[in-house]
């Protein structure tokens, strides 16, 4: 179970935005070495897993992986937004 509130663990200022970089991060998540490809391959291999607790380990850790990668999507868009919108 989760508790999902919108903010960052530590302040983050952001002075000078660069979208280019911004655009490689979201890459790293959503690409087939990114995180959530690394998610599908943990819950997917639950169901091969003879060992129960094995198995609910790996559905937790996909599960969670799944979660903090639309958290940090989330953020990442944001802050691409914010500086679409003031340049």
């Amino acid at each position: 179970m989760w508790n999902y509130e919108k903010r960052l663990q530590y302040p983050v200022k952001i002075t000078n935005p660069n979208p280019k970089i911004a655009q490689c991060i979201l890459s790293q998540y959503g690409g087939p070495d990114g995180e959530m490809g690394a998610s599908m391959r943990y819950l997917s291999q639950r169901y091969s897993m003879p060992y129960r607790k094995v198995s609910g380990l790996l559905t937790d850790i996909g599960t969670d992986a799944a979660v903090q990668k639309n958290r940090e999507k989330e953020w990442l868009t944001n802050r691409m937004l914010s500086y679409t919108i003031s340049h």
